[in-house]
């Protein structure tokens, strides 16, 4: 009989009621109120939060906001910069019932205007310098904000763990970025991470390297660590990427989470990285080459675990410490998630087989939907199953192979190609450092798949020729395109519509 891709790790444990995000992130360290929750990492010295601190500052703030006329359900745009005061608002805010929305301090004033059209804020919390347009919205400043931490402790807003926590928006590598709509039982869903993906208890020291304002370092620098009564390390701003190496040692980080790109920036700067504590790195937001995850355990003899999510679901596919991923795969659903391999007509495909990758409906760490769009939102459901809107393949054990967004797929001569395929096989090509393919239209109705490279610049002959040592033919870039850098979003995604603008400029 033929096995379909589903992959059920059985359910997750249901969410407590009533129950406030803010409350269960703050719980365990309760226990332990002397414990350093968070360290800011500067190359003299360390800024260290309390857990006793810590959830004075975020309950004062509460009342803070409530003092300034907010209530319960009230939208809050945070207009923060990489300071201890991003994730003080944030759970500030969603210890009272409001739902923040975090936005990267890099936007534009117009750009931020599209924010507060979608979302239609009660106020803006808007730090020093950062972008913002006029508006007739209530602004706190970031004076108003400081003061609010030695406010008497407000009491958590609890509720329904359904009701929104929290707005975050989309990339947009994809289209019009959305905004999501998440709930306040999104936090309890995170466990499944800790297990099926950090390897995370109480004693760890989690080192993030992105910036307070940046929703992966939120999430694993910040709410789980904090979750699970361990200790959150961040680096302060303006502490360079070659510091990491240094401030890891030296503040004795035992986990380390970081974009592929910061590895890759690490490896080229420190070809062996001696880390007695580190027990292992993690990575997200774009995929992990085999050539970065193979030169980070030549020089350090540690492994890079990777995991896979998105905005509407955050990650839900990963390999961890217990259940490393199998070479070339995203690793295998979390424990409790049910995950699926789905083909055109929406139902799962047989094992093997290429199709859009999607999480039960019921999953607890999926999005409420997006803000105002119900039609958007219904598009991306299929009977009992979300569409991510990403191409892979299941093998029997449930491990995913990824194969590229559905919109990214290349039409190579009448054949179907994976741009992650293409990129994966000539990843490690001799001087080239980092690789991305695309579909080309050369003429009408004539279209090619170009190869867009950083390292050294090559005869196009000879990575042609290499090319096809790896690739069959119809699968070969056909153009080889040396460039500066790759085209990326803020938070280091590859724009990959991008790449066609690379190449129209070329004379």
């Amino acid at each position: 009989m033929t096995r379909l891709s589903i992959c059920d790790r059985g359910p997750a444990a249901p969410c407590p009621e009533p129950f406030n995000m803010a409350a269960h992130v703050l719980a365990k360290g309760q226990a332990t109120p002397d414990k350093v929750a968070l360290a800011i990492l500067g190359l003299g010295r360390a800024e260290r939060w309390s857990y006793a601190r810590l959830e004075a500052a975020v309950r004062g703030t509460a009342t803070g906001l409530m003092q300034a006329g907010l209530v319960p359900g009230d939208i809050v745009l945070m207009r923060l910069g990489n300071t201890v005061e991003f994730p003080l608002a944030y759970l500030g805010a969603i210890a009272a019932g409001l739902v923040p929305v975090p936005s990267s301090a890099q936007l534009t004033a117009p750009e931020v205007a599209r924010l507060i059209e979608i979302t239609r804020p009660a106020s803006i919390l808007l730090g020093d310098g950062v972008a913002c347009p006029e508006t007739r919205l209530p602004v706190l400043d970031q004076a108003a904000l400081l003061a609010m931490r030695d406010l008497p402790a407000a009491d958590y807003h609890m509720g329904d763990p359904d009701r929104p926590a929290y707005i975050v928006f989309t990339s947009g590598t994809s289209g019009t970025p959305r905004a999501v709509e998440h709930a306040h039982r999104a936090i309890w869903a995170r466990q499944m991470m800790h297990t099926g993906w950090y390897g995370l208890g109480s004693d760890d020291r989690l080192l993030h390297a992105g910036a307070f304002n940046w929703t992966f370092t939120l999430g694993t620098g910040l709410m789980d660590p904090w979750t699970a009564g361990a200790t959150a390390l961040i680096p302060a701003e303006g502490v360079p990427l070659t510091s990491l190496p240094l401030l890891l040692k030296r503040h004795e980080a035992t986990l380390f989470a970081a974009a592929p790109g910061i590895y890759r920036k690490l490896l080229s700067d420190h070809p062996v990285l001696h880390l007695p504590k580190l027990r292992h790195g993690l990575a997200a937001g774009e995929k992990l080459s085999d050539r970065i995850r193979d030169e980070w355990r030549e020089a350090t003899g540690l492994e890079i675990h990777e995991a896979f999510g998105m905005s509407e679901i955050s990650t839900f596919l990963s390999g961890c410490p217990a259940d490393p991923a199998a070479p070339g795969t995203l690793g295998r659903p979390q424990p409790g998630r049910r995950v699926a391999i789905l083909g055109e007509d929406g139902a799962p495909v047989p094992l093997g087989e290429d199709g859009t990758i999607a999480v039960d409906l019921a999953d607890p760490g999926l999005m409420r939907g997006y803000l105002n769009a119900p039609e958007a939102t219904a598009a991306r459901m299929s009977g009992d199953w979300f569409l991510t809107g990403d191409l892979g393949r299941m093998d029997e054990d449930g491990a995913i192979t990824y194969r590229g967004r559905s919109g990214d797929m290349m039409n190579a001569g009448g054949y179907r190609v994976s741009p992650a395929e293409v990129e994966a096989a000539l990843s490690d090509l001799p001087g080239v450092t980092e690789i991305a393919v695309t579909e080309i239209e050369v003429k009408e109705d004539a279209s090619v798949i170009a190869a867009f490279y950083t390292g050294t610049e090559q005869d196009p002959l000879t990575l042609s020729s290499l090319a096809a040592q790896r690739l069959a033919r119809y699968k070969q870039p056909r153009i080889w395109q040396h460039c500066d850098a790759l085209p990326r979003n803020s938070n280091g995604k590859l724009q990959r519509p991008a790449l066609r603008a690379l190449w129209e400029k070329t004379p």
